[in-house]
């Protein structure tokens, strides 16, 4: 997997999520058509892995945790950014979802989960805030940003 072939595969699901409001009906069809059983949610698993393993995934560390924006805003991915961070049982940085974000949780070990949700999909919607958390073990974490938009705050 090089970062080419992975852009192309997130470019195939973002172009599912274009225009779609990030609300629990989004949560919910993603859960269902793309969840922790679905060829998709193994094909980025393995992608990201992958990358993690060759460097060019979650290639900068912090407070404990490994993070990387691989892709910028762009019109091949539909206005979304992609980020992935590599956590084990440990709060990132408070920060608010001013577009929303749509995080995919894989644990990697253990039953880890992410803001208390298992493997799949979790939709946040624009204004929502957190600090991102993983417990139970260790999880890779893929974000999607619409317009890239994160707002990094001191809570």
């Amino acid at each position: 997997m090089t970062p080419t072939e992975f852009r192309a595969r997130i470019a195939t699901l973002t172009a599912q999520l274009a225009g779609r409001a990030l609300d629990a009906d989004l949560d919910a069809w993603l859960n269902r058509e793309h969840g922790a059983e679905s060829p998709t949610y193994r094909e980025l698993k393995a992608a990201c892995e992958a990358g993690v393993a060759a460097g060019w995934l979650c290639d900068r560390e912090g407070g404990g945790i490994r993070y990387g924006r691989i892709f910028k805003p762009a019109d091949d991915l539909h206005g979304f950014s992609v980020d992935v961070v590599d956590m084990a049982d440990i709060a990132g940085p408070h920060h608010v979802h001013p577009n929303g974000e749509i995080d995919l949780i894989m644990p990697i070990d253990g039953d880890a989960t992410f803001d208390g949700r298992p493997a799949g999909w979790l939709v946040c919607p624009p204004g929502s805030a957190h600090c991102p958390t993983v417990a139970g073990g260790r999880a890779l974490v893929l974000y999607l940003l619409p317009q890239g938009r994160i707002e990094f705050t001191r809570d």
